[in-house]
């Protein structure tokens, strides 16, 4: 079974490749895993280039059908929070060796 990882994990990376102390690498993490949620609860788009998006959608109210009984139930209006990940990343998970664009990297001129 895969690995799950974790923010133990996050803050670990930071402090090995940044330098910071490992509270200082904890806090680092949990301040952007802050940002990003309290952005996505007021209903903005967090883009993290090369990586994905992260989109809150309004679903509206609907019928639904409980597959065990087949009887039909209201299914409330809410909010649901959609990633989309960049074609980079994708392109990383299936196995491809895709970089970042030129502007992004840093070797680029």
């Amino acid at each position: 079974m895969p690995k799950t990882y974790t923010r133990l994990d996050l803050s670990e990376a930071v402090y090995r490749e940044v330098g910071l102390s490992r509270n200082e690498s904890a806090e680092l993490v949990e301040s952007i895993l802050r940002h990003v949620s309290d952005a996505l609860v007021r209903g903005e788009t967090v883009k993290i280039s090369s990586f994905g998006t992260f989109v809150v959608r309004e679903k509206g109210a609907r019928m639904g059908r409980n597959p065990k009984t087949g009887e039909e139930v209201p299914i409330e209006p809410r909010r649901v929070l959609v990633f989309r990940p960049s074609h980079i990343l994708k392109d990383r998970v299936n196995g491809g060796k895709a970089e970042a664009p030129e502007s992004q990297r840093e070797d680029a001129v």
